[in-house]
């Protein structure tokens, strides 16, 4: 766990904690509290690595069976 909270930090992620900061200030600023799920959101997807990003992983690997 301590691994993946601390490694592979790539544009993405800093974008996503980047936005989720926006979205916190901004709901404090214009106390429209609904922007605080959706800071939330994308905070979590910075912290744990969550979603597809810049790498890719969201394709289905899919296992060619041999019809013999």
């Amino acid at each position: 766990m301590k691994t993946r909270l601390l490694t592979n930090w790539h544009v993405m992620r800093w974008v996503r904690l980047a936005f989720a900061g926006f979205l916190f200030a901004n709901a404090y600023e214009t106390r429209q509290w609904i922007f605080v799920p959706m800071g939330l959101f994308f905070l979590l997807q910075a912290v744990f690595n969550w979603g597809c990003g810049l790498q890719g992983n969201c394709s289905v690997n899919y296992k060619k069976e041999s019809h013999e």
